[in-house]
């Protein structure tokens, strides 16, 4: 597992795969997630715009990432 710090109270799903360097644009990231690839906390996630906020987990590709405060 990974962690992944933020530095605000919330990111959004699509803009934290890019930041963990998972896609390299928007369009990459909604295709991923839309597809049902992405799963937050365990459950499947086909919103872009999930805010997610530390503590939270993201799984996607066999990796596990874990949302860190800043």
């Amino acid at each position: 597992m990974r962690t992944i710090p933020i530095h605000t109270e919330y990111i959004h799903l699509d803009q934290f795969l890019k930041l963990a360097g998972i896609v390299g644009g928007g369009g990459e990231a909604k295709t991923l997630i839309q597809a049902g690839e992405v799963r937050v906390n365990g459950e499947p996630e086909t919103r872009r715009g999930r805010k997610l906020r530390p503590g939270d987990r993201v799984e996607v590709g066999g990796e596990v990432l874990e949302v860190g405060g800043g």
